[in-house]
C-alpha cells in the first residue's frame, strides 16, 4: 500500500500518478478525507479514554455524597468511550479499504498512458533477415512439431485449451534454459528457492494480485487457496511480518516454480502454439532492499535479465512500460522483448519491476534503521527464464529443413548438442 505519510505530505504527487496510470484521481481526496476522520475519531477516543481512567480512578476516592454522581459520570464516560471506539474503527476500515483501491505511486521518468505507451529504451542485437537467406521462417510450433519438442494437440485433450506437452527434446531444452538461469542466479549471490504454488488470500492481496486482478487468478474455493502465477508472490510472502537484517546487504531469492495463469480478456490472443498459456514453469528473480537503494537494483535486475538473454543470443529491445500497464504493485517496470521472426514483432520474454515498499507496507516486511526504528523495505522482482523463451529460441536459431541451432550458452545443459534435427 502507499505510504500514508507521503500522501499527506504530497497528495499531487499520488493525483499525478492516478493521473498517468489512467486510474481514479478522486480516491485520493476521498482518501485524505478518510485519513483525517480517522485520526480525528482515534483523538477523540483517546482523550475519552483517558478522562475515564481518571474519573474511574476518583470514584474510590470521592466523598461518599459525592460518589453516586462520580461514579454516574465515569459510567458515562465509559459509554462515550466504547462509542468512540466503534467510530475510531469503522474509520479506519474505510481507510484501509481506500488504500487497497490505490495503486503503488509510479517514479518520475515513467511514461504516462497504457499498453501501448512504452518508451523504447534500446535495442540489442540484429534480427535475422531471413528474405536475404531464402529461408521463410516458420514458427515455434511448427518447429516444435517437427523436432517432437511440443504436442498442443495431447495438451488440448488432457487439460483443455491453452495447455501442452513438452516433449523429448522440448522437455530437455527448457530444463537446460531453467538450470542456465538458476546457475547464473547462485553466480550472483541469489539463494535458490523451490516455492509453494498455492497461497493464501492474505499472501496474494499482499503482493497486489487481487482487487483488480482477481479475474486472472486461479482460485482453489474449497480449500480457500490461490494458484500463483509467479514465484514472485511466494517470495513476498516468505518474510511477511518480519524485520530483516539489510546490514550485509540486500536479500536475493531465485524461485523456481511452475505458475498459473488464467489469461481472462486475452481470448483470440496469441492462440497458437505456447506463447500465451495457462501453465508454465519459471526462474524468478526477488530482491529485499533498502528503500534508497530499490532502483540501483531495479538496474541490477535488467543487466541481469540482459546477461541470460545474451546466453541464448536473441535480438531484443527494452522498454520502459507505461504506468497505465504496469499493474498495481509495480512503481516502475522494464520488459525485455525479443523478436518473433514469423510475427515481425516483438515478444515479451522478461520483466523486472521495482515495487518500492508497497508490498512490503501490505505484508509487515521491515528492517530496523540506523536509529533503532523499522521502516519497510522495498520488493522487486525479475524474470530470468520462462517456457515462453522457447518461442524465441526456436524461431530465431531455426535453419533449413526445420532443424535449430542450439545457442552456445545452453550447450553444456544438453551434452553438447550443437543443432537439433527434425525427429
Amino acid at each position: 500500500m502507499i505510504d500514508l505519510k507521503a500522501l499527506r505530505a504530497d497528495p499531487e504527487k499520488v493525483r499525478a500518478s492516478q493521473r498517468a496510470r489512467g486510474a481514479d484521481v478522486d480516491v485520493v481526496d476521498a482518501l485524505l478525507q478518510a485519513d483525517a476522520r480517522r485520526r480525528s475519531t482515534l483523538t477523540r477516543f483517546e482523550e475519552l479514554r483517558a478522562e475515564q481512567k481518571q474519573a474511574s480512578r476518583s470514584v474510590g476516592a470521592a466523598d461518599p455524597a459525592e460518589r453516586p454522581a462520580v461514579l454516574a459520570r465515569a459510567k458515562e464516560l465509559a459509554a462515550q468511550v466504547r462509542a468512540a471506539e466503534v467510530e475510531a474503527d469503522a474509520a479506519a476500515a474505510e481507510v484501509d479499504a481506500l488504500l487497497q483501491q490505490v495503486p503503488n505511486v509510479v517514479l518520475d521518468g515513467v511514461p504516462a498512458g497504457g499498453e501501448e505507451d512504452y518508451a523504447v529504451l534500446k535495442h540489442v542485437g540484429t534480427p535475422r533477415d531471413f528474405a536475404a537467406e531464402g529461408l521463410a521462417p516458420l514458427d515455434h510450433l511448427d518447429l516444435g512439431e517437427g523436432l517432437r519438442a511440443i504436442d498442443t494437440k495431447r495438451g488440448t485433450k488432457v487439460a483443455g485449451a491453452r495447455f501442452y506437452f513438452l516433449t523429448g527434446i522440448g522437455a530437455r531444452l527448457e530444463l537446460a534454459l531453467l538450470t542456465a538461469a538458476l546457475d547464473q542466479a547462485l553466480a550472483t549471490g541469489f539463494t535458490p528457492m523451490v516455492t509453494p504454488t498455492l497461497v493464501t488470500p492474505q499472501t496474494m492481496a499482499g503482493t497486489g494480485f487481487l482487487g483488480a486482478h482477481t479475474d486472472e487468478v486461479y482460485h482453489l474455493a474449497t480449500d480457500d487457496l490461490y494458484l500463483t502465477g509467479t514465484s514472485e508472490v511466494a517470495l513476498a510472502g516468505y518474510h511477511a511480518d518480519e524485520i530483516l537484517d539489510l546490514d550485509g546487504g540486500p536479500l536475493r531469492y531465485a524461485g523456481w516454480s511452475t505458475c498459473y495463469r488464467r489469461e481472462a480478456g486475452s481470448y483470440g490472443k496469441d492462440t497458437r502454439g505456447i506463447i500465451r498459456v495457462h501453465q508454465f514453469n519459471k526462474v524468478e528473480m526477488f530482491s529485499y532492499v533498502p528503500a534508497e537503494q530499490a532502483e540501483e537494483e531495479h538496474a541490477r535486475l535488467l543487466a541481469w535479465e540482459e546477461e541470460m538473454l545474451a546466453k541464448v543470443e536473441l535480438p531484443y529491445r527494452v522498454i520502459d512500460t507505461a504506468a497505465g500497464d504496469l499493474g498495481t504493485s509495480a512503481a516502475r517496470k522494464f520488459d525485455c522483448e525479443a523478436w518473433l521472426p514469423s510475427q515481425s514483432r516483438y515478444l515479451e520474454l522478461t520483466s523486472t519491476s521495482n515495487c518500492t515498499t508497497f508490498q512490503a507496507r501490505r505484508l509487515g516486511i521491515r528492517e530496523r534503521a540506523a536509529d533503532g526504528q523499522t521502516r519497510p523495505v522495498a520488493t522487486l522482482n525479475g524474470t530470468l527464464a520462462t517456457t515462453r523463451w522457447l518461442v524465441a529460441i526456436l524461431e530465431n536459431h531455426q535453419l533449413p529443413g526445420g532443424a535449430v541451432r542450439v545457442p552456445a550458452g545452453l550447450r553444456p545443459y544438453l551434452g553438447g548438442l550443437e543443432v537439433i534435427e527434425p525427429a
